[in-house]
């Protein structure tokens, strides 16, 4: 019997890549049904591996060099560009410059940290002579409403006494004045189109601050002084430009990048499915497939709001095909997945560890969940079959 799997991981942040994630998913399918066809779609929303993933679908370069990273300190951090375009193409993951992976646990202040090398990566792109940038959001280790992006491409924020803040997002609540005169001029010759997470907004209960604060490591006062700065941050926006971006879909995206982008740099925000799958052929893979297994580092009630499994699974379930997805963990709200296209799911985890234990050992957890998973199906096949036949 011929028996299709298609392996559609997002990556487990801080541990395995999609790809990485996807070779040990196919590895435990076949010790389960080692006869089976696996075919692989690793992927991404516009976070780690957004960039590698386009310019390899496209035949693109990768570039390379070194920026200022979250905490100020140079990290190594890349681009691309997209290959067979009829214009100059630069695709850009601003994790790679200021993703919470690049900020050591022992410094995880989202007060101070800063996106400052994604405008380097954004002024590194227009000097090779990009005429269109796509930016993916996601995976940030940043809350400073991509001021630093900004002050990096020329604008400078000001305080009362018309001297520059600091960087970080603490700072923004002293900001009184945005001066775009030193903008960079090119931006005003290029097509900058971001992919974000179109449910996250920059102010409000479910504002950048407070919902993803604390996973950057903000305590409960933290995300207060935050929350205070993205405010005044939106208004001293709305008072340069005229534009009012605290509400706007997906302006809280990447610690409120996305508010940067639309409000300060001229460019446009997309629901990042929409730009990434322009590039990966994940609906030919699904119509061929006869099972899905998808994966994250964590499967809850946020999941249906733009995460790869839900997406996998909504695209899936429009083709008839069932989903199991596979999580280093379970949260609440997790069974309203049920709904949104994910037929069944579990845990990696089989016993309690340390989340150091657990990042450590996700090749071979997610390989024998994997393998499990595959099983329980082989089994649910057979019994079928000998139901079929004593009906």
């Amino acid at each position: 019997m011929s028996f299709t799997v298609l392996v559609a991981p997002s990556g487990f942040k801080e541990s395995l890549s999609a790809d990485q994630a996807a070779d040990c998913i196919e590895s435990g399918v076949l010790r389960a049904i080692p006869g089976a066809t696996i075919l692989k779609a690793p992927m991404v929303d516009g976070g780690e591996g957004f960039t590698k993933a386009l310019v390899k679908a496209t035949g693109g370069t990768l570039h390379h060099l070194t920026v200022t990273g979250p905490v100020n300190d140079p990290v190594e951090a890349h681009f691309g560009f997209l290959g067979g375009c009829s214009e100059p193409t630069a695709v850009i993951e601003m994790a790679a410059a200021a993703g919470l992976s690049l900020v050591p646990r022992d410094r995880r202040n989202p007060c101070l940290t800063t996106s400052y090398g994604v405008g380097e990566l954004v002024r590194a792109a227009l000097d090779q002579g990009a005429r269109r940038i796509l930016l993916g959001c996601g995976d940030s280790g940043i809350n400073d409403g991509g001021a630093g992006m900004a002050e990096a491409l020329g604008i400078r924020l000001l305080d009362e006494e018309g001297d520059l803040l600091p960087r970080g997002g603490a700072a923004l609540a002293r900001l009184a004045t945005i001066d775009i005169s030193g903008r960079d001029s090119r931006l005003a010759g290029v097509r900058i189109d971001a992919a974000v997470n179109w449910h996250n907004v920059l102010l409000g209960e479910r504002g950048v601050a407070r919902i993803f604060g604390p996973q950057k490591g903000a305590t409960p006062a933290q995300v207060e002084v935050l929350a205070t700065a993205m405010e005044t941050y939106a208004a001293a926006i709305l008072r340069t430009t005229g534009l009012d971006i605290g509400m706007a879909p997906g302006s809280g995206a990447s610690g409120g990048l996305g508010a940067a982008i639309l409000g300060l740099i001229g460019g446009r925000l997309h629901p990042r499915y929409d730009i990434v799958m322009q590039y990966l052929e994940l609906d030919r893979f699904i119509a061929e497939a006869d099972l899905i297994i998808t994966a994250e580092g964590s499967l809850d009630g946020q999941t249906p709001f733009g995460k790869v499994p839900a997406e996998v699974a909504q695209r899936a379930k429009r083709a008839g095909v069932p989903v199991i997805a596979l999580a280093g963990t379970i949260g609440k709200g997790v069974r309203l997945n049920f709904a949104h296209g994910i037929d069944a799911f579990a845990s990696i985890l089989t016993r309690p560890c340390s989340l150091e234990d657990a990042i450590s050992s996700a090749p071979k957890l997610l390989s024998r969940a994997a393998e499990d998973a595959a099983r329980m199906v082989m089994v649910g096949m057979s019994l079928r079959h000998r139901l079929g036949d004593a009906a």
